[in-house]
């Protein structure tokens, strides 16, 4: 697939916006750890990203109505350079005692993450031939998890040779440079109407869509499963499950987490490899992924063999993400292109919500019955995902008829099946 200018602008603008996220994540993360000596403190950082982001995909809406898509998606990013140079200066006068102060800021800057993100997701089909865009899903997905993958190893390496101030100036200098590269980005029209809407009606916009919208009701059930499913997958819960069920030490938890992180850049690699497959047949893979990855994690619920363990969580990841990237495709061609704004702030309001609160209902149900029980949970919603899957494959192939012209030639495409797909935040 040749990448148009604007669609490697696009790429290139959040992939450097993602890898500072993730660098200065582990800045702050260190930095309190290292105030305060406390788990529990460091742990309310990726909650209140997670909560910051929760509220900014509900009101997004609201902006997608009277910005631009690119100058929105191009202004949250300088807002957060802006954000991330105060918080490094601010570093410099922390203490045990005003440390607090630190989730301000990162809770600013995650409210301004959950604006860009559904912005970024609009844009795509906006930049890419309809031909191509399960290829650039493809595309864009395994560079994300090879970031998510790889900057922890990094950020905590550069650590050992930079204080957590110097890591945060590093950052900067990315925001810097991914701003500039969103700013170089073509506009687009994204509202077709001038008719204008109230706030509480165009808030309710997104969910509307989502509710009158067969394929996308269904899909919205699946995020709402596989994210509380996912949450077993979450640093505490599987260092718990390596130390409780394993019985290995620590290096065990880098190896299956890296494992399933590999796995889902291999998944994405399959898919813009063999995407003219995948198109034809979109509703099965997700039904095989969604089944497979149901199997996966039973058996890794009951297994204590630390190399299975590896091999199930690499398999986890690969058929998660095979069933992913086809469902983003889906959703980018289930509606309008100008509808597409409010349905992902409304899909991401989904995640980001039941993500926080997953994560901490299933750790109180691992200290309440053991660690292996939330993995059983985990595989049970991915069975109830799978029985969605199988029972709307050829819901997810139909043809749709866009208000904007848009003729997708979905049918040719999926003549034999269907299509579906995903994420992913992955996330993050």
């Amino acid at each position: 697939m040749k990448l148009n200018r604007n669609f490697s602008l696009l790429l290139l603008g959040q992939s450097l916006a993602n890898i500072g996220d993730v660098l200065y994540i582990v800045s702050v993360i260190s930095t309190i750890f290292l105030l305060t000596d406390s788990a529990i403190a460091a742990s309310f950082v990726p909650f209140t990203i997670a909560s910051s982001m929760f509220i900014s995909s509900m009101l997004t809406p609201l902006l997608v109505e009277k910005l631009n898509l690119k100058w929105l998606l191009a202004g949250s990013q300088i807002a957060k350079t802006m954000l991330l140079f105060i918080l490094g200066f601010l570093v410099m006068g922390l203490s045990a005692a005003n440390y607090y102060f630190i989730f301000l800021i990162i809770g600013l800057i995650a409210f301004f993450d959950g604006c860009a993100n559904p912005i970024r997701q609009t844009l795509t089909p906006h930049y890419v031939k309809p031909e191509q865009l399960l290829q650039a899903n493809g595309i864009s997905e395994t560079i994300t998890q090879v970031i998510q993958a790889g900057m922890w190893f990094v950020g905590s390496s550069l650590l050992l040779i930079m204080s957590s101030q110097q890591l945060i100036w590093l950052v900067g200098c990315l925001f810097v440079w991914a701003s500039l590269l969103l700013s170089l980005l073509e506009n687009v029209n994204s509202h077709e109407s001038t008719e204008t809407k109230g706030k509480l009606e165009k808030m309710k916009e997104g969910w509307q869509t989502l509710s009158n919208t067969p394929v996308l009701k269904r899909i919205a059930w699946i995020e709402f499963l596989d994210t509380i499913a996912a949450t077993v997958w979450i640093a505490a819960i599987l260092y718990v499950f390596v130390n409780d069920a394993l019985n290995v030490d620590e290096k065990w938890w880098g190896f299956i987490n890296g494992a399933n992180f590999l796995g889902l850049i291999l998944g994405s690699a399959y898919c813009i490899k063999f995407s003219s497959v995948v198109e034809k047949k979109i509703g099965t893979y997700i039904f095989v992924g969604s089944f497979a990855s149901f199997i996966l994690t039973i058996v890794f619920s009951i297994n204590s063999i630390p190399m299975i363990s590896l091999l199930l969580s690499f398999c986890v990841g690969l058929f998660g993400q095979i069933k992913q990237i086809p469902q983003q495709t889906v959703i980018q061609t289930s509606v309008s292109k100008e509808q597409l704004s409010t349905v992902y702030t409304s899909l991401g309001a989904i995640g980001t919500g039941i993500f926080g609160i997953g994560s901490l209902v299933m750790g109180i149900i691992a200290d309440l019955v053991g660690i292996r029980m939330v993995f059983v949970i985990s595989g049970l919603l991915l069975a109830t995902v799978s029985v969605i899957a199988h029972k709307n494959k050829q819901l997810f192939g139909r043809k749709k008829d866009h208000q904007n012209g848009w003729s997708f030639l979905l049918n040719a495409m999926y003549e034999r099946g269907a299509i579906y797909k995903d994420h992913a935040f992955l996330s993050s």
